[in-house]
């Protein structure tokens, strides 16, 4: 008995030390200290103050992956500067049924973020469910979220970036989606991002920015491109009445509608939402041909998209390290 509570004392105090040391790794052929992502998330303390790094090595995780609440300050770092080297996979869609119950969209995420100050880097986040459904690759609720040289592969509702009030970050990300590919409430800064439009889809982005948020989805220095028919996409519809899209130096290819924003059937969301774009280029930015109440920003307009602004102060790269 003595043997076995002593063994006991080691694996905790083990698991404690392996907990407290903010760096673990995960490798599916057990070379790490876990060999799936969730169990590396599920090792992140409440409470957590100090950056948490889960470096992740080269492979395709199959797995439905939830940070909670608390569960701050952490970072999945992919090895390597290929992105899709590193795959996070999973294909539930809205509607189906998991223990009796009905999935949401949110609910059918990939990847589900609910902690502040979260990071990744150089990895991918796919849903696989196809395109008859919703179906979520990453739903990021809580504030302070970066990603950087990530990609989200999906079809319908492939980044959620969820939160009111939440702050986030997309630099140098790929994104592919047909309609909605991108959409959600928070405060979302998208720089030096490629988003491809596949075949199928209608509208690009659904913003449902709050009234009280000056700042929805910000595109600067973008590339919207795709394999769906020249004219097939609106770059954004209003998916609650104040929503906002910004476009700041942007490379739009043929896949983009000339008439730009759609307002979803509904007269007075010409009136309460923020459209805009500012120096678009490419055979898809056709000021001309915009949807009257949409807008092309002056200069001094456009001063106001700053990185500092946008992320009302936030520096990410203070964040997590």
């Amino acid at each position: 008995m003595r043997l076995l509570i002593l063994l006991w004392l080691f694996a905790a105090s083990s698991a404690t030390a392996l907990a407290q040391s903010r760096q673990v790794v995960v490798s599916a052929d057990g070379t790490g200290n876990y060999r799936t992502i969730q169990a590396a998330l599920d090792a992140v303390p409440k409470g957590n103050h100090t950056p948490f790094t889960i470096f992740v090595r080269r492979g395709t995780y199959h797995e439905k992956l939830t940070l909670n609440k608390k569960q701050d300050f952490v970072k999945l770092l992919g090895e390597g500067s290929d992105p899709a080297a590193v795959v996070l996979t999973f294909d539930d869609f809205k509607g189906r049924l998991v223990n009796g119950d009905t999935l949401s969209t949110s609910n059918s995420a990939t990847l589900r973020v609910y902690a502040t100050d979260f990071a990744a880097e150089n990895l991918t986040i796919q849903n696989t469910a196809g395109a008859s459904s919703q179906a979520v690759a990453a739903w990021v609720y809580g504030d302070r979220a970066q990603f950087k040289n990530c990609r989200f592969l999906g079809f319908r509702d492939t980044l959620y970036p969820y939160g009111y009030g939440s702050r986030q970050l997309y630099k140098n990300c790929y994104i592919e989606g047909s309609t909605d590919a991108i959409l959600g409430s928070a405060t979302a800064l998208f720089e030096d991002c490629t988003v491809f439009c596949k075949p199928g889809g209608i509208c690009l982005m659904a913003p449902s920015t709050p009234d009280t948020v000056r700042y929805g989805f910000v595109l600067q220095r973008c590339h919207i491109t795709g394999d769906a028919a020249a004219s097939a996409y609106f770059l954004a519809r209003p998916w609650k009445p104040f929503a906002k899209t910004v476009l700041l130096n942007c490379v739009l290819d043929a896949v983009v509608n000339p008439r730009g924003w759609d307002h979803w059937g509904k007269e007075s969301n010409k009136q309460d939402t923020f459209f805009a774009e500012f120096k678009s280029t490419g055979p898809g930015a056709t000021p001309k041909l915009r949807a009257p109440w949409g807008r092309q920003l002056t200069p001094e307009q456009a001063s106001f998209y700053t990185r500092e602004r946008v992320l009302r102060g936030w520096q990410p790269e203070q964040a997590v390290n």
